[in-house]
């Protein structure tokens, strides 16, 4: 669910220049996702009168937002008048306009209302757009001397020109730039505009997962995506450089509360020693030093083995968030292939800040609702190819998708399985979950998909929104104790299929439009002004309190079926398919609030983790000879589950990873305080790497980034998309 939200939101912004006034002038852009296939347009038209006119849609996986906007500009070329409506990706109505005359600016929505007085040039960030804001920023800012525009209601937009490039078309060519923004969202934006006196918007492309470009130079599109791709690499590569502390030598973590994945208890404090990314030695606190070259002091923090978000959607923005959030191993259901296998490379190589891996094949049927990344395919050669390929590149698991032919699910299965994967996914349209798991499903992604179980007929179409508005609607009427409900438990355990239920991102069904989405609560006062304002812009259509009350009654239920799936022994894995890192603190959250203890739920995401990864030889616990993917903590999570957001030190791949300044970079005020630090001990008889090397060497976890400021780091941006609708999400 994730993808698109991710790509429209950071183009928040559009397209017009400083034209005449004297004709109706339109500008057209095709939108089309990785695998080339039309998934929307942008058409922006400029009135005879000047004002500015925008049609915008994008259809993809069964959803996608519709809007119509209205713009009028004011003498310096931005908005003095924004008027935008339409409907979000999940249906909710939209209808959000600004208007500012002389020096005083208001602005409502369906989901705020502010005002502000404010000088000199100000744009402003609506909740909901299409692109077309964007390019009067671009013109904007490049009429700055300093590059920098005032934002609405809060921040300041920064643009800096990254190079050129020359693009053609039927004989002609032109030479275009590309441009980063920086202040929005969480992650830098990147935006292709035209050169010249009045530069505006030419193509806004999200590498691995769609390109919006001007009508008439779509073959360019690859060759700009791998321009961008290049110019993304440097940044990322320099926050990588930057944000992870090689440990060398010996390094022995002291004073530690280890959390045991297995009984789900905490230890005696111990001192665990590391070497080259792997646990040497676990002793008692106390213990001769043994020849370390430096030491940490944990403090009597509790330890925790590193988490593991079991539904992600990684992109190369993301990996902060999930360091910083503790979580070290993150399962990919689904991404675009050469996109992935690019972020797996750069990551091993130490140029991307990011967890470990583990790639789920993503497999698709064609249809008119089809999610266009992973393999799309139309019959069984076609299966059998992709899992081939999957195979062939390491890829443990597939994941079949909403449009997947029901006809040879069964073979598909049986093939995948035969190549020693793991088979899980949606319920492909046509059948439902018990069927899906006669057909040899392994596991099931989402707490809809289970709960349509019970609500879908043959004849329900799971590709569009009913999957969400049906389960939002019903789940609310199922009886838990009738026979249908429990023959469908009992061959859940019998069968040991695994349920990946994200929780978190589905909070969104009982979200009242103006309200915060709850998993984010906690968070939000921490995010930059853009971010937290989108937290309470709703998702779903909800009319009526009688209708959001039987949302709220069907969500409880779903919690309720979770916890009845876990006490019954069947494996619950902990994903997120929402934003990085923080939702699955939320998640874990979700699940004590279900019933669970704090450290069963810590179980799910460690040990549980490890176990349906494959990876339970080198991850899920802390122990002699694994992996040192290790997470401190302050507080104790084993008691008060919202104490895991406090994070203070992470181990991973032989790096120390200190959250604060992952969150300084990205413009999140930090959990904790006071990181521990590394300390060089004297030299001994032993070949010390440190002993040269002074305690400030690495830093203190205060971090002293440079970043972009105010909202600079990931989400597509998930950001960018989120702004236009929130279509990033997959599910």
């Amino acid at each position: 669910m994730r993808l698109i939200k991710t790509v429209l939101a950071a183009s928040v912004f559009g397209l017009f220049s400083q034209l005449s006034y004297a004709d109706t002038h339109t500008q057209k852009y095709t939108i089309t996702v990785e695998n080339g296939k039309i998934a929307g347009e942008q058409v922006v038209t400029q009135e005879n009168d000047g004002s500015i006119k925008v049609k915008f849609i994008f259809k993809d996986n069964g959803r996608g937002p519709e809007l119509m906007e209205e713009i009028r500009l004011g003498a310096d070329g931005l908005p003095n008048f924004f008027h935008v409506t339409g409907s979000s990706t999940f249906g909710a109505a939209i209808d959000e306009q600004f208007s500012r005359q002389g020096d005083q600016a208001n602005w409502k929505s369906t989901s705020e209302k502010g005002s502000q007085q404010v000088r000199g040039s100000a744009l402003y960030l609506p909740l909901n757009s299409s692109f077309e804001l964007s390019s009067l920023a671009i013109g904007a800012l490049a009429a700055q001397s300093n590059h920098q525009l005032k934002l609405l209601p809060s921040g300041t937009l920064s643009q800096e020109k990254i190079g050129e490039l020359e693009v053609s078309k039927a004989g002609q060519k032109q030479t275009v730039q590309l441009l980063t923004q920086t202040g929005i969202g969480l992650s830098p934006n990147f935006i292709w505009a035209t050169t010249g006196e009045h530069p505006r918007m030419f193509a806004l492309i999200v590498p691995g997962a769609m390109k919006a470009i001007e009508e008439g130079w779509e073959a360019n599109g690859n060759a700009m995506a791998d321009f961008q791709k290049a110019a993304e690499e440097k940044v990322l590569t320099a926050w990588a450089e930057r944000l992870q502390h090689p440990l060398k030598g010996l390094t022995v973590i002291r004073n530690a509360r280890i959390f045991d994945s297995d009984s789900a208890k905490l230890s005696a404090n111990k001192d665990v020693y590391v070497l080259r990314g792997r646990i040497t030695a676990i002793l008692p606190t106390g213990s001769p030093t043994r020849g370390a070259d430096a030491e940490i002091d944990a403090g009597g923090r509790i330890m925790l083995p590193g988490l593991f978000d079991m539904h992600g959607h990684v992109g190369r923005w993301d990996g902060g968030l999930n360091l910083a959030a503790g979580v070290t191993s993150v399962r990919d259901l689904g991404n675009e292939n050469q996109q992935l296998q690019l972020m797996l490379d750069e990551t091993a190589q130490g140029k991307l800040l990011a967890p470990q891996v583990v790639p789920a094949g993503f497999l698709e049927g064609e249809s008119p609702f089809s999610a266009n990344n992973g393999f799309v395919i139309k019959d069984l050669a076609g299966a059998k190819n992709a899992i081939d390929w999957y195979a062939e590149h390491g890829y443990p698991q597939l994941k079949i998708y909403n449009s997947f032919p029901k006809a040879i699910l069964k073979e598909t299965v049986a093939y995948a399985h035969s190549r020693g994967m793991r088979v899980s996914g949606h319920i492909p349209v046509g059948l439902r979950a018990f069927e899906a798991i006669d057909a040899g499903y392994d596991e099931i992604q989402h707490i809809n998909q289970v709960m349509l179980n019970f609500l879908a007929t043959p004849q329900t179409d799971t590709r569009t929104l009913e999957r969400f508005i049906l389960p939002a609607e019903k789940t609310a009427d199922i009886d838990f104790n009738s026979s249908k409900v429990k023959d469908f438990i009992a061959t859940l355990k019998k069968k040991k299929i695994a349920i990946d239920p994200t929780l978190a991102t589905f909070a969104f069904l009982k979200q009242k439009d103006g309200d915060i989405n709850q998993p984010f609560a906690a968070i939000a006062d921490h995010m930059p002004p853009d971010v937290k304002r989108n937290f309470s812009v709703g998702s779903m259509k909800i009319e009526g309190d009688a209708k959001l009350k039987q949302y709220e009654k069907s969500y409880a239920k779903m919690l309720e079926f979770v916890a009845r799936m876990y006490k019954e022994g069947i494996p619950i894995l902990a994903g997120t398919d929402e934003l990085a890192g923080f939702t699955l603190h939320s998640e874990l959250a979700l699940y004590v609030k279900a019933g669970l203890t704090p450290a069963q739920a810590l179980q799910i995401a460690t040990k549980n983790g490890a176990r349906y990864t494959r990876t339970e030889s080198e991850r899920g616990s802390v122990a002699v000879g694994k992996l040192a993917d290790l997470v401190l903590v302050d507080g104790d999570p084993t008691q008060n589950i919202e104490d895991l957001r406090k994070v203070s030190l992470v181990i991973t791949r032989a790096n120390l990873i200190y959250p604060n300044e992952i969150y300084q970079t990205l413009g999140i005020a930090p959990f904790t305080q006071n990181a521990p630090v590394l300390k060089a001990l004297p030299a001994t008889s032993a070949n010390n790497a440190y002993a040269s090397q002074s305690e400030t060497d690495t830093g203190s976890g205060s971090g002293s980034g440079s970043g972009s400021g105010s909202g600079s780091g990931s989400e597509i941006n998930r950001q960018i998309m989120g702004r236009l609708t929130g279509v990033a999400k997959r599910h």
